[in-house]
């Protein structure tokens, strides 16, 4: 059994959901998403409920359906509150702004690097040493994040480069005399 397919996606108050057929929709303040469900899971809307339930005993059909529950928990949560990935930069002279729909970053090469910012996320830089990274689709989001932290990675040394904001650098001692 499912750890987390037993148990129901909650729709909160300002969200719609939609299946028609094999396509599961959900509408909220921050848009429209869709999910093209497999056939070896049977979703229902109970009210305010999504409940999710394999179709049959196949190792697949077992897999799919917490799978199933979560891409809907996360699409569902996505519409109506969104997710937001934090990034720090350390390092003297590292820094980020903003430029229109270009992320500019300075990580201590010889050239600046410019990351275009795409129209499904909105990046923002409170300070020069972070990033706020937010958007309706989790796996965007954290794909963006990933994308960024991979230019300059934080190294073990000093703890310079791009890291998420609740990562630890596991820091290592450096050369003795």
């Amino acid at each position: 059994m499912s750890r987390v397919g037993k148990y129901p996606v909650l729709v909160p108050n300002g969200v719609s959901v939609n299946l028609a057929g094999s396509e599961f929709s959900a509408k909220g303040k921050l848009g429209t998403s869709t999910l093209m469900l497999v056939d070896d899971v049977e979703t229902t809307i109970d009210g305010n409920h999504v409940w999710v339930k394999p179709r049959s005993d196949s190792k697949r059909a077992r897999m799919m359906w917490g799978t199933t529950r979560a891409l809907i928990n996360n699409m569902v949560k996505g519409v109506s509150e969104g997710f937001t990935t934090n990034l720090e930069i350390n390092g003297v002279g590292y820094r980020a702004a903003v430029q229109g729909k270009t992320l500019q970053l300075q990580l201590g090469f010889s050239h600046d690097v410019n990351f275009p910012i795409p129209d499904d996320v909105s990046i923002k830089c409170e300070k020069p040493t972070s990033i706020s990274i937010t958007g309706k689709d989790r796996q965007r989001v954290g794909q963006i994040a990933a994308e960024i932290r991979a230019f300059r990675g934080p190294e073990p040394y000093k703890g310079k480069g791009v890291k998420y904001e609740t990562e630890t650098i596991l820091r290592k001692e450096g050369k003795k005399k």
